[in-house]
């Protein structure tokens, strides 16, 4: 049986093209956490917020919000919160290894279930994510900002519910928007409470803004951002001009998630140098094999979302598959 670190060994390795900010001087917030931090318009409206970091080597978010919290963002209305969850797995962040420090203990984008945060189970992401809960508790809208592990086009992941969608179209870019029920192996935290819950007002997106280390990234990460204060009314567009890209945003195209491939050893691989949303044309078409287990498409036109074996292991979702339901 392979090791991951046989398995990365094999893998492309990206340039660090950006620089990863120095975020200490963020600590000491005005929430009564640390690395929160917010600031309220004083009239009516909802409180968004925009979080960065939860995995530990995803840098563009950390960019983001240390651009947006230099500038000192006035709201109109309504309250921003801006922070940083896994900054003890960032501050580890070594280039010669950036695959590492995704996070200390454990995915932090797998615990935000009662059982886990109410649970007896204890680790550093664990610890940290119940920090952060009475925050987020109060959050209407939020941003989880996230990159990806390959070199890819930047995704809106909205969550299975239709007001997940309907929000993303608000924000209006990305083009792709995925629309898919989370992981087998734990709950992400844009599906956590209220976010998830269809009877609920509030809401949340989750971005995946293109790979870690790429200066695009980092672009796609402040102008989504500055997108989603747009879209949830706490900022008014001309404030924020400065920070977005040029040009006009594209009609989306929604994808529908139907299944995870998810790996049970470290000895699956793809059948092609999948980077994802190629479009496999014929079902049956075999994908990805474990050794005499294959991988095949359901479907006529199927979609490879987010491929990756960086963080393979038994469990791990390597990749999802789905179809696109709107253009």
């Amino acid at each position: 049986m392979k090791t991951l670190e046989q398995v990365r060994a094999a893998l492309k390795q990206y340039p660090v093209e950006v620089a990863f900010p120095d975020i200490a001087k963020w600590q000491h917030g005005n929430t009564g956490v640390d690395y929160v931090h917010s600031v309220d318009s004083g009239v009516a409206g909802p409180h968004v917020m925009i979080l960065a970091l939860m995995h530990g080597n995803e840098v563009s978010g950390a960019i983001t919000v240390d651009r947006l919290l230099q500038a000192g963002l006035k709201p109109v209305k309504g309250r921003i919160t801006l922070g940083f969850a896994n900054v003890d797995a960032y501050r580890r962040f070594d280039a010669r290894d950036p695959d590492a420090t995704r996070y200390v203990d454990e995915d932090m984008n797998r615990v935000w279930s009662p059982a886990r945060l109410d649970g007896a189970d204890d680790s550093m992401e664990l610890r940290r994510a119940r920090q952060l809960r009475p925050v987020i508790d109060t959050v209407d809208y939020m941003l989880d900002l996230h990159s990806m592990h390959e070199e890819a086009v930047p995704l809106i992941v909205s969550g299975p519910l239709d007001k997940g969608i309907r929000f993303a179209a608000e924000v209006g870019a990305p083009e792709h928007v995925i629309v898919d029920v989370g992981h087998p192996n734990g709950v992400r935290m844009r599906d956590y409470g209220g976010f998830g819950d269809p009877a609920s007002a509030k809401n949340a997106l989750l971005i995946e803004t293109g790979q870690h280390f790429s200066a695009r990234s980092r672009d796609v990460a402040m102008d989504s951002a500055c997108r989603f204060l747009i879209a949830t009314g706490v900022m008014e567009k001309a404030a924020l001009m400065a920070f977005m890209s040029a040009g006009e945003t594209v009609a989306q195209s929604v994808i529908k998630v139907t299944e995870p491939v998810v790996a049970t050893s470290y000895d699956l691989e793809f059948a092609e140098d999948y980077r994802g949303m190629e479009i496999i044309p014929q079902a049956g078409t075999v994908i990805a094999r474990e050794g005499e287990r294959e991988f095949v498409t359901p479907y006529d036109n199927c979609v490879i979302v987010m491929p990756s074996l960086r963080q393979l292991g038994p469990g791990v979702t390597v990749a999802r598959l789905g179809q696109v339901v709107t253009s």
